[in-house]
């Protein structure tokens, strides 16, 4: 590690006469060739590999960011110093590639489901590339204002634009583990990503879930009883298999459910986040769901496990299509459930999709007191935390909640106790 004066030599530089060229009058040295060009002072030091690199800084002074930590060639030095010295270094070559290239090879290494893979996949081409895709790593890490100028130009929701920012920081993380760039820019206090927005959900009524049930194809009706009676997500409810309901133990075994992938082609694959679970069932929904498959008869469906190639698993789906399928949700949302909404009066949106059967599921249970730990088991939450920050508003006040407690604990003692005020002094 050394600082080099760029614009002196030791000896005097002889001109194109072979004559030597006379001492610069300010520094009284001898000039180099580059005297007056650029910054003054290069510091000069091999990486961990053994190659030789260099940065031109003033040693002080000058007209610089003062935000950037390495203004001065003498705080260079020592940072990098500090870094060969604690194995943290990273070469400023290291992150030439781009940010197209490496979030290409990141997606490929990664060992998450296929459906994620899509999703990631799709937010980076379609929201990142355009703007962050030809840059290179080093570019993008030395100046967070270009992360923020993205996010300033992002024009979808809140929620989009976060979710997207979080893979381009993931990306970026994953370089700064790689030892291609030395920090992630996101990560940075001047980059501020749009909070997340999470919108109070109003739950359906038992008498608008039992509306829309009437006004479905009949077919699917018990499909809608087993989304509001056992807070199954679509996809789960689509992969309820004969084996998995339990008539005489009264449970559900959520196993699996069907997922697209490439936006047609159907798999089963685990409940999502991997968690098989089981959920009481309600003898109303055990009638009901007897009485379809008498109606309906479960059929034998044969698909790929997880993946389009997968192994082939076969069981028996009690919610097929009238071809002896199983359910495709792009086909039957817009052919079977909106025109149910419809029907019944409620407005088509994304709020009232079938999720809409779950969180309903979920303010029953509230409603009736069930502890929010169980409630998340039925829904196949990990994070109890995440249930309650989702439906602490539906659940009942602490103030009724204490008085209905302190009234029931005391319901038991009988009328003449010594507590028991005159009914002339209530």
């Amino acid at each position: 590690m050394a600082v080099y004066d760029r614009w002196h030599t030791r000896e005097p530089r002889l001109d194109a006469n072979g004559q030597a060229v006379s001492r610069c009058r300010e520094h009284k040295l001898n000039p180099s060739k580059d005297h007056g060009q650029g910054d003054r002072w290069q510091v000069r030091w091999r990486d961990e590999d053994g190659k030789q690199c260099k940065l031109n800084r003033p040693r002080r002074g000058g007209k610089r960011d003062d935000t950037d930590p390495d203004i001065y060639a003498e705080a260079l030095d020592a940072k990098i110093t500090s870094e060969l010295n604690t194995d943290t270094h990273v070469s400023p070559a290291n992150g030439k590639i781009t940010f197209r290239s490496y979030a290409d090879q990141w997606l490929a290494a990664q060992t998450f489901d296929e459906s994620s893979r899509e999703t990631a996949e799709q937010r980076l081409r379609l929201h990142a590339y355009p703007t962050l895709g030809d840059l290179e790593l080093r570019a993008i890490a030395k100046r967070p204002s270009i992360i923020q100028a993205w996010l300033r130009d992002r024009k979808t929701s809140a929620n989009h634009v976060r979710a997207v920012f979080d893979h381009v920081s993931t990306v970026l993380t994953a370089a700064v583990d790689d030892g291609l760039i030395s920090r992630n820019p996101c990560q940075t206090s001047s980059v501020r990503p749009p909070k997340a927005e999470r919108k109070k959900i109003d739950p359906w009524s038992v008498e608008q879930a039992d509306l829309v049930a009437k006004k479905i194809n009949q077919r699917f009706a018990a499909l809608v009883a087993v989304g509001a009676r056992l807070g199954l997500r679509q996809g789960e409810a689509f992969g309820l298999a004969v084996d998995d309901i339990d008539m005489n133990e009264a449970v559900v075994h959520v196993r699996r459910q069907v997922k697209i992938l490439g936006g047609f082609r159907l798999v089963f694959a685990l409940p999502k986040g991997g968690k098989i679970r089981e959920v009481p069932l309600p003898g109303s929904l055990a009638r009901i769901v007897e009485a379809h498959m008498e109606q309906y008869p479960p059929i034998t469906v044969t698909l790929p496990w997880k993946i389009p190639d997968g192994e082939a698993i076969t069981t028996r789906l009690v919610f097929t299509t009238r071809q002896r399928n199983a359910i495709n949700r792009n086909d039957w949302n817009w052919q079977v459930w909106k025109s149910a909404l419809r029907a019944a009066g409620v407005d088509p949106t994304r709020e009232n999709g079938f999720h809409a059967l779950r969180h309903h599921f979920a303010s029953v249970l509230l409603t009736k007191g069930v502890d929010i730990r169980a409630l998340a088991e039925y829904l196949g939450h990990s994070d109890p935390g995440f249930t309650l920050r989702t439906y602490t508003h539906l659940m009942p006040s602490s103030n009724e909640r204490m008085r209905l407690a302190v009234d029931e604990a005391w319901s038991v003692i009988s009328e003449g106790s010594a507590l028991d005020v005159p009914p002339e002094e209530k």
